[in-house]
């Protein structure tokens, strides 16, 4: 009998006749292509169309059972009776996007009129969560530039920005994956970015320190080996720093 099944589903019926949960199969796929899936990468290329949904229900079991191994009477507390699914929701769709949604569209252009002066911009809001406690980490950052063969648009780097932090991270890792995925965008001759954040690992727990932030910063390319263009970028930030009281 000839078989009637879409080519979608030909080549996922091995995970549809199986009885494990959509978290089990999405891990099993990355694990046989050999891709690393820590808590800062992104594993969208991984996630078939119609699993989304799927894993969202997981999630949301799961945070519920959290919530009972807490002792919390989600049955009859009105205030957290669907808060596992608001939780799931909120980590798939938002604080942790960056892991399972792709990188937004980002469309490049020629440097026709062989730009060379080197920009800045900033400061953007970035939000994470430490990786260690799952708590905010929440700063600016900003990008310096000089252009190589391709430019994008100034918004680009912030839907760029937004998407790299949007994972679990520490913040060193962080700076390093979003200066990595710039390059890719633009191929510059120089790249410089600076990160200040304040992390509530430190302000809400721990030391409870509310007042502490950490800064980073990376730089590539002109920027590193060229000492006054690195000069010239961290006093384009000092100024952008100043101008809106960070």
């Amino acid at each position: 009998m000839t078989s009637t099944l879409p080519n979608d589903n030909i080549r996922n019926f091995d995970d549809q006749i199986t009885n494990k949960l959509i978290s089990e199969i999405i891990r099993d796929r990355i694990k046989n292509s050999g891709t690393r899936f820590s808590a800062n990468d992104n594993i969208a290329d991984f996630i078939n169309p119609g699993e989304f949904e799927i894993l969202e229900r997981e999630v949301a079991s799961r945070v519920k059972d959290l919530l009972k191994s807490l002792i919390i009477d989600v049955e009859n507390d009105h205030n957290t009776q669907e808060t596992a699914e608001r939780v799931s929701k909120m980590y798939l769709n938002e604080v942790f996007k960056g892991r399972y949604h792709p990188q937004p569209k980002v469309t490049s252009f020629p440097n026709d009129k062989n730009l060379d002066e080197i920009y800045t911009v900033g400061p953007i809001s970035v939000r994470s969560a430490c990786s260690h406690h799952l708590v905010p980490i929440l700063g600016e950052c900003w990008i310096g530039i000089k252009p190589g063969n391709k430019v994008i648009g100034l918004s680009k780097f912030a839907r760029v920005a937004d998407w790299v932090f949007s994972r679990p991270h520490i913040q060193e890792e962080a700076v390093m994956i979003l200066a990595d995925e710039i390059e890719k965008l633009c191929e510059p001759k120089g790249l410089g970015i600076i990160v200040k954040a304040q992390h509530y690992c430190m302000k809400w727990r721990g030391v409870k320190e509310p007042n502490t932030s950490m800064i980073n910063s990376v730089v590539r390319g002109d920027f590193r080996h060229d000492l006054s263009l690195k000069q010239e970028f961290f006093e384009l930030v000092k100024q952008q720093s100043a101008t809106n009281n960070y």
